[in-house]
């Protein structure tokens, strides 16, 4: 063999031999920085189980006189907060004193909370059917270019998939993470989380410092790199959208949240606040930690105490309001879009049946209100773009979608013919662009192909893929591509 061609092959050689020990060094690093900070955020749950513990409510749940109407949200409005609620004297002491200890002890000395300084990313809650829903929202956010990495986080080994995890998330740049993991460095502790309650903690123990929470089922139409590098995120540190209704916290609350001597103003009732759809939270927790660390003892106790008070029984009670109550109660600033959340769906002989939500740009929202220009009070204005689609009830899983009962089937008519989901208002349905539907149902007819006989949830499901094609076939024929063959 010529000597070229030999010191040719040992190039090779070497170089194969040194990708290879690069490939290695980078997955023990990775997987030593990931053991690493398991760990960290086990010793800071050892450190804030504690500081939860000992400073519960200590009195019995308010008593609930009814549920509190869910009324939209009227800027012109000077009705009262509702008051909905009852709790003996000595019972608002208890909770404020406990209030009160746990808002001195966050601001003296608070856990150390662990992350990696100077990254960004997007973090969600999924587990069993809620997973495939995850993988459609993960395939249409990397449409708007994004590279951001997502961490997901299951409750538990049994919400675990590990084709989903091992396989198919990992290659859109996200990760699992099981949450009972962390928690169980302290005993009989995951007792006392679930359901809504995950939220919070999954914010805690992500690694990122600048975080976009996510809901399974809700994506950005934009790429979401834009809401970390300008106001309001820049100037606030915390942002969030509105729901659909005006504020239902009880007054109790602001009695207990407001202690006389604490380093913080009292906080102040906010009626003239849009309530909060928490489908969407973008957070610094170098900034915010004590917010965060407040809104974890709200959520940890928010079933039985603060739940109620800060909801009062109206429509999506649960974790929604404990992020701005959190910062509101400690002076700690934050920014929630005004411009007021649009629901889409299609018109039926019984009126409007809404399956999605509509967030809008905070950046545009704000260099309204900056110029004194707030639409929510009537002020005319162009609208800002649409940010966030949040398909939130019934959920756009193709396992189950085609025979969704208890709601207005959102693609399937009154005929019982195959429907485009989202027709009105057709203003709303126009501002997502061309093709947004064609795109969605391609992402849908993947995950449906892809995933079918290969995870748990859909286990013993058969005909999944299929029905996606022919809904494709029935709706989409006419459009522009074509549906791919997949199976």
């Amino acid at each position: 063999m010529p000597a070229s061609r030999m010191q040719l092959r040992r190039q090779n050689t070497l170089i194969a031999l040194g990708l290879a020990a690069l490939c290695v060094w980078f997955f023990t690093s990775h997987r030593s920085r990931s053991g690493e900070l398991i760990h960290s955020h086990e010793q800071f749950w050892r450190d804030f189980h504690p500081l939860l513990a000992d400073n519960a409510p200590d009195c019995q749940p308010p008593i609930r006189l009814g549920n509190a109407e869910s009324a939209g949200f009227d800027p012109q409005s000077t009705e009262p907060l509702p008051d909905l609620l009852r709790m003996p004297a000595e019972d608002i002491a208890r909770m404020k004193q406990a209030h009160t200890a746990f808002a001195n002890a966050i601001e003296r000395a608070p856990p150390e909370l662990n992350y990696q300084p100077h990254t960004r990313g997007l973090v969600s809650t999924a587990g069993g059917p809620y997973l495939p829903v995850l993988l459609i929202s993960l395939r249409m956010l990397r449409r708007t270019g994004s590279t951001l990495p997502m961490e997901v986080f299951l409750a538990d080994w049994e919400e675990y998939d590990g084709y989903l995890c091992q396989v198919v998330l990992p290659s859109l740049n996200a990760q699992c993470v099981v949450l009972s993991e962390i928690l169980e460095a302290v005993p009989d502790s995951t007792n006392k989380i679930e359901k809504y309650q995950y939220k919070i903690f999954a914010m805690l123990f992500s690694s990122f410092e600048e975080i976009l929470f996510l809901d399974a089922d809700a994506f950005p139409l934009q790429k979401p790199e834009e809401l970390f590098t300008a106001d309001p995120f820049k100037s606030k540190g915390l942002v969030t959208w509105p729901d659909f209704w005006r504020p239902t916290t009880s007054p109790l609350y602001y009695k207990i949240s407001s202690p006389k001597e604490s380093g913080t103003q009292p906080a102040k009732p906010t009626a003239l606040r849009q309530s909060t759809e928490s489908g969407e939270v973008l957070v610094s927790k170098r900034t915010h930690l004590r917010t965060l660390l407040l809104a974890a003892y709200y959520n940890f106790y928010g079933p039985s105490h603060y739940y109620p008070l800060l909801s009062q029984g109206a429509a999506g009670e649960g974790d929604k309001e404990t992020f701005l109550a959190a910062a509101n109660a400690l002076d700690e600033p934050f920014y929630q879009v005004s411009e007021p959340i649009r629901a889409v769906g299609r018109r039926t002989p019984d009126g409007f049946a809404g399956s999605t939500m509509v967030q809008y740009s905070p950046m545009e929202d704000y260099a309204l209100t900056k110029k004194g220009i707030w639409r929510v009070k009537g002020v005319t204005a162009p609208t800002p773009s649409p940010f966030f689609v949040h398909v939130n009830y019934p959920k756009f899983n193709p396992a189950t979608i085609f025979a969704e009962n208890g709601v207005t089937n959102p693609v399937i008519d009154e005929r019982g013919q195959y429907t485009l989901a989202w027709t009105a208002p057709e203003e709303v349905v126009a501002s997502f662009g061309d093709n947004f539907q064609h795109m969605f149902w391609e992402d849908i007819h993947w995950t449906a192909c892809v995933l079918e006989g290969k995870i748990l949830s859909w286990k013993g499901k058969t005909g999944i893929c299929q029905q996606t094609r022919d809904y494709w076939n029935s709706v989409f024929k006419n459009s522009a591509g074509t549906m791919m063959n997949q199976s």
